[in-house]
């Protein structure tokens, strides 16, 4: 057998595996992982997200870019850099050139709205992901594949207010206001609370995503109240970084909650420093926005008659129990 034959081979049982993979969680990407397979010819895909500086960003970059390769299609990266302005900046030089596809993660809904109409009206097909780039019926975005958001903020404060009997003193350190997720993030958190009339929520600030800020919010938040009993995060960065500043305080017992399952955070449930997430799949996400195009351009799959408005991701809530089998589909680009 011939080595091209034998890569032939490889390539063929790699997409089978991606197909199943993903139909153990989304059946809508299973069915275009099938129907998409390889390109033929090499297709060159614009990709950005909100920041690279954000581990789910960076995996999601990973993701892309494997599953790139194995349907034959070049990834050029648009750094958000956690900057709506910079992102704009990135994004209307992506709408200057011309790409078979492209995927966007906004940092923030509204902020992309004129370049991507422009290629989307200059007939490139545009993947939406994890949050809106304009709300669905205003934008000609090809699909838009995201977790649900108030589901994974719901179940890692559930788990939180579970785990203290309904009683305590939390926190929520969100993320950026304008982003959809973090909005859907804290509309899961709230809906938990106002059931526990025992729970009392003492912060809901914002850090925008940014370690930095979440070091400085935490070091008044400790100054300022003897007693926090959990403290939900809208990503693990945010919670990781807080973790620090609560480990300087000797703060040790707050239960700490987070978002994205990343593996710093998958570490860190099994250890004991965080008490639980919840998996945001970057992997899924980007990977499914690779499979998304690849379906467009090769075999013209329109949305709606093949490909979804709307491809819910989502992922499970992440313990001790489940942290090393989560750790596994990820470091696999699975999910």
């Amino acid at each position: 057998m011939s080595d091209s034959n034998v890569q032939s081979r490889r390539d063929l049982l790699k997409l089978a595996t991606v197909a199943g993979a993903a139909g153990l969680f989304a059946p809508s990407l299973a069915a275009l992982a099938k129907e998409a397979g390889k390109s033929e010819k090499p297709l060159k895909a614009a990709f950005s997200n909100a920041g690279l500086q954000a581990t789910w960003c960076a995996q999601g970059k990973q993701a892309a870019e494997y599953w790139g390769k194995l349907f034959n299609v070049e990834v050029t990266w648009f750094d958000g850099q956690l900057d709506a302005v910079k992102q704009r900046a990135a994004i209307d030089n992506m709408a200057s050139q011309k790409w078979d596809f492209v995927a966007i993660q906004a940092f923030g809904i509204g902020t992309l709205t004129a370049p991507v109409k422009k290629m989307i009206e200059g007939g490139t097909p545009v993947m939406d992901m994890d949050t809106l780039i304009a709300p669905l019926d205003t934008i000609d975005v090809h699909t838009f594949l995201a977790p649900d958001n108030e589901f994974m903020g719901a179940s890692v404060t559930q788990a939180l207010v579970n785990k203290l009997g309904g009683k305590g003193k939390i926190v929520m350190t969100q993320g950026a206001l304008g982003h959809t997720g973090a909005q859907g993030r804290a509309k899961g958190f709230k809906s938990v609370i106002e059931k526990f009339p025992d729970m009392e929520v003492l912060d809901e600030q914002p850090a925008d995503w940014d370690v930095t800020k979440v070091a400085r919010i935490w070091e008044t938040l400790l100054t300022k109240h003897p007693q926090i009993d959990a403290a939900f995060f809208h990503n693990d960065d945010m919670a990781l970084a807080a973790h620090k500043v609560m480990q300087s305080k000797g703060r040790d017992g707050i239960l700490i909650g987070g978002v994205d399952a990343m593996p710093p955070a998958i570490a860190a449930v099994s250890d004991g420093r965080m008490f639980a997430t919840v998996r945001n799949p970057s992997c899924r996400i980007h990977g499914g926005a690779i499979i998304a195009g690849v379906a467009a351009v090769v075999h013209g799959t329109k949305t709606g008659e093949g490909i979804p408005k709307h491809i819910i991701t989502d992922g499970p809530v992440v313990t001790k129990d489940n942290a090393a089998g989560m750790a596994w589909m990820e470091e696999q680009f699975l999910i």
